[in-house]
């Protein structure tokens, strides 16, 4: 306890408090159409492929978004884009609530709350940027455990779309952004970790680096899985086991609290033993959860627990990766960040579309899972590899933070001055 009061006190916590509630919401809205899923799908009469389609499409809308808003972030600071970004979103969630009658509009609808998906970078720059170096991993955690909005959707969702109808939920949603909106716009404050304006050229750099894509890579498999599965696990639960749409949900929400709750702990270790440590074990236990969640297909039970052991690896592995993020970009972690995670959502996008494609092709959800696995076990073998260049370059051993140097004594200081 001392501790996190040492590390309350040593940056902005009303900030960390905003972006967090920030990031909560609009994960919320990111993830309602997956939380609808079952709804919708019986409502058009949707076969597995179109529905794993539907699912992926404000995935990746959301991914594309993210990029262009860390930009737009650090020219009109992260604060105010934030703001922007929540205006947008309630009217998305108007349009949906008011003119979505048929499936073509329900995807419109997946592009324009892909707005939603767009906060992430931004999200943990703001709220991690008051604090110092050593404790980014435990900032950047707790603000990115704002990715526990896929509880509120999963959860709240479809009970009330049972009460009123799938569309007034949309409706709903946007009543709730004002609270966010309060929040950041009075407890808020702009950090002031970015010294001076920079280039575009100086922003996107990290485009033009192997490190960045071998982050996004890793991100694919880390946050792609998370937000991939949060999606695709309320229809996954309903057509696989027969439950209820709200006990799909409910199913749903055990898995991504766990994924949502580990995130600030794998940030937190991550500070102690090094991002690559960490991220190095969590590659190995998605791999493993994952073969074996497709093999479960019979037992609610041991997949519901599988699941959340999946996803406790995958919150883990996402509060490691961006405890490196800052290390190798500490100016420009906003972009870094949005384009790290612009990739890595992208690759949330394939999991609905591989899960519908197995069922359809195969009558079975297995290899949807196996494809996946596949794709973390070759990430792991490239962590493996990169990380001997990354720990003689800018990371210690294990990929923790270097210790600052300590500043000369004024005596020192004087004595070099005569």
């Amino acid at each position: 306890m001392a501790d996190f009061k040492v590390f309350l006190r040593s940056g902005h916590w009303p900030t960390l408090l905003a972006a967090f509630l920030y990031f909560d919401f609009t994960f919320a809205i990111w993830v309602l159409n997956g939380a609808m899923a079952p709804f919708i799908s019986e409502t058009f009469n949707l076969d597995a492929a179109q529905k794993g389609f539907m699912i992926s499409v404000p995935i990746v809308a959301g991914a594309l978004m993210r990029f262009p808003l860390g930009v737009l972030s650090q020219y009109i600071g992260r604060k105010n884009a934030a703001m922007v970004e929540m205006a947008l979103i309630v009217v998305a969630l108007l349009y949906g609530y008011l003119f979505v009658n048929s499936h073509n509009e329900v995807l419109a609808m997946g592009v324009l709350l892909g707005i939603a998906g767009g906060s992430f970078g931004v999200a943990l720059s703001l709220g991690s940027g008051w604090f110092p170096p050593k404790y980014k991993g435990l900032a950047m955690g707790i603000a990115g455990a704002g990715n526990s909005g896929t509880v509120l959707a999963v959860l709240f969702a479809p009970p009330l779309a049972v009460q009123y109808g799938w569309t007034a939920v949309y409706g709903l949603a946007a009543g709730t952004m004002l609270l966010p909106m309060i929040v950041m716009w009075f407890c808020a404050k702009e950090p002031p970790d970015i010294a001076e304006h920079q280039t575009l050229r100086e922003h996107t750099a990290c485009l033009f680096e192997k490190d960045g894509w071998s982050f996004s890579l890793i991100y694919v498999i880390t946050f792609g899985g998370f937000i991939g599965l949060a999606s695709f696990l309320p229809t996954y639960f309903y057509d696989q086991f027969k439950v209820t749409k709200v006990e799909a949900g409910q199913l749903t929400m055990l898995a991504t609290l766990m994924g949502s709750a580990v995130r600030v702990v794998g940030g937190y270790v991550s500070d102690r033993i090094g991002g690559i440590n960490t991220l190095s074990g969590v590659l190995v236990l998605v791999c493993i959860t994952l073969v074996l969640c497709g093999l479960a297909g019979t037992s609610v039970t041991v997949t519901t627990l599988l699941f959340m052991l999946c996803f406790a690896a995958l919150g883990a592995g996402n509060g490691a990766l961006f405890q490196l993020v800052p290390l190798r970009w500490p100016v420009t972690t906003a972009v870094a960040g949005s384009m790290i995670g612009e990739i890595g959502a992208l690759g949330g996008g394939f999991i609905p579309n591989a899960m519908g494609q197995s069922k359809q092709l195969t009558g079975s959800y297995l290899w949807g899972f196996v494809a996946f696995a596949v794709l973390a076990a070759l990430m792991l073998v490239m962590l493996r590899t990169v990380q001997v260049r990354w720990t003689r370059t800018w990371a210690e051993k294990g990929g923790r933070a270097r210790p600052t140097p300590a500043p000369a004594p004024a005596s020192s200081r004087r004595d070099h001055l005569v």
